[in-house]
């Protein structure tokens, strides 16, 4: 994903008024290239680019809250599990939903949101049985109940439930249980996703809102153009014509 958005980002960039100018290269990437060639400058930068992802991810969403948790016990004499538990799960929900409103503001960022936006119209208009065509896209939601924003929401909801389990007084352990579990979390945050795009009762529905209203912060409303685009990412994963014929005659499996 990094490597097709860094290709995407290393030819084009867009100005205030729209339109498409080139983009130069950075200081740091200048460098590389002068030292590597390209391919080889690009992967540098990818992996860096990943590695910082993955600590910066780590320290803000796990030893973060961990650390504000122990602090609670350390200085606020606070020794109940669940309640720390509690506490660092609403902490980490509070830094995540801080930290997309402060990416959110970033220009390229909104474009990239559009993008989502006309992402989850487009599979919104195919869901319901229409033609894609801009005219029919434009009609639909930008909120959809299976999207990745939804599920870190969900990813969080359930550690703090799968984290009530872990009962250790190391500060160190607990952070290394935490990493641990991550597949655990990921496996019944996917579970559930995938059931919430296949149910409509009120429960599942209920449970998917705060996931749906957290896409307020990650869609934006596309411009036509940006639906072309989308339709052209749905053809080139299947053919969505068969796809509508198969489902008007009841031939889609479950």
């Amino acid at each position: 994903g990094v490597k097709s958005l860094m290709f995407s980002a290393k030819f084009f960039d867009v100005d205030d008024d729209g339109n498409e100018v080139e983009q130069e290269p950075g200081k740091f990437e200048a460098w590389l290239e002068k030292k590597l060639d390209s391919e080889k400058a690009m992967n540098v930068i990818i992996y860096c680019s990943v590695i910082f992802s993955m600590f910066l991810s780590i320290g803000l969403f796990i030893l973060l809250p961990t650390l504000i948790a122990g602090f609670l016990t350390d200085f606020m004499q606070v020794h109940n599990n669940t309640v720390l538990t509690l506490i660092e799960g609403i902490v980490r929900i509070a830094i995540f939903i801080v930290y997309l409103s402060l990416v959110a503001q970033m220009k390229d960022i909104k474009r990239v949101f559009m993008y989502h936006g006309a992402e989850h119209k487009t599979i919104n208009c195919l869901e319901h049985g229409e033609d894609l065509t801009p005219e029919n896209i434009k009609k639909y939601s930008r909120l959809h109940k299976r999207c990745g924003t939804s599920f870190l929401l969900i990813v969080m909801i359930v550690s703090i439930v799968v984290f009530m389990f872990i009962r250790v007084d190391s500060l160190v352990w607990k952070f290394v249980l935490r990493i641990l579990l991550v597949p655990v979390v990921a496996g019944i945050s996917y579970e559930f996703i995938r059931l919430a795009g296949r149910s409509d009762s009120k429960i599942v529905n209920t449970l998917s809102k705060p996931g749906l209203y957290l896409q307020y912060f990650t869609t934006r409303e596309p411009d036509e153009e940006m639906m072309e685009v989308a339709i052209k990412a749905v053809e080139g994963v299947f053919d969505w014509r068969e796809y509508l014929r198969a489902m008007h005659n009841g031939e889609l499996e479950d």
